[in-house]
Formats: structure tokens, sequence, C-alpha cells
């Protein structure tokens, strides 16, 4: 301020008084405002904070069950595949000649008067 302001002297009126009275007020309204903002964009700062973290942790959990049924997806087909085999297998088994057939092999079951020779692996070392 400068010393020109300093010099002038007030007018003690009622007009005066309401009109100091009321920029009084106004500069209240105005810091209630101010501090009802900063509370607000404070909340609303934290709330947002929350929700963006869970969002992650939810995006974390996801890529790890998305991870889960992939794997558990590839267990699954593997074990079809499997069963397959073994049904494909068990039909076989029902067969009299696959089942004869399987015993020679592994057993050295003969068919009446056939010789089984068994010949030693050759070990390709010599």
């Amino acid at each position: 301020m400068s010393s020109r302001q300093h010099n002038v002297t007030k007018l003690e009126s009622s007009y005066m008084k309401q009109y100091d009275a009321y920029l009084e007020r106004q500069k209240r309204k105005k810091q209630r405002l101010i501090r009802r903002l900063v509370l607000f964009a404070i909340i609303t700062l934290i709330i947002s904070s929350c929700m963006i973290g869970y969002h992650l942790k939810q995006r974390a959990v996801y890529a790890e069950k998305l991870e889960e049924y992939e794997q558990l997806d590839e267990k699954l087909q593997s074990l079809l595949e499997e069963e397959k085999a073994i049904k494909e297998e068990i039909e076989l088994l029902k067969k009299e000649d696959y089942v004869l057939d399987i015993a020679r092999t592994n057993y050295f079951f003969s068919k009446e008067g056939e010789l089984i020779f068994k010949i030693p692996d050759e070990d390709p070392s010599y």
C-alpha cells in the first residue's frame, strides 16, 4: 500500500460499517468455499486412488486367472487325447487277435507248432 492510502481517514458511518461487515462476510464465504473445494478435491483424490488401486489389483488377478485357465485348458486337451487313445486301446483289446499278438510279442507265447527265438538287441557300441 502506498503512503497516500494510510493518510486517508476512514469515515465512521453506518453505511461504511455495513459495507465493512459485508466485505468480511464475503471474505469468510470465500474462505469456506475454498476449504470445501479443497476438502472435495482431497476426497475425490482418495476415492480415485482407491478405485485405481482396486482396478490394477483386479487386472493382476484376471491375468493370473487367465493364465491358470490356459494351463488347465491345455491339461484338459491332453487328458481328452489320452482318453481317446485309451478308448481305442480298449476297443482293440476286445479283439482276440490283437490280444494274442500282444501275448506273442511280449510274453513269448506261440501258436501250435511254432518256435520262438529271442535275438538279443544289437549294441551299436561294438
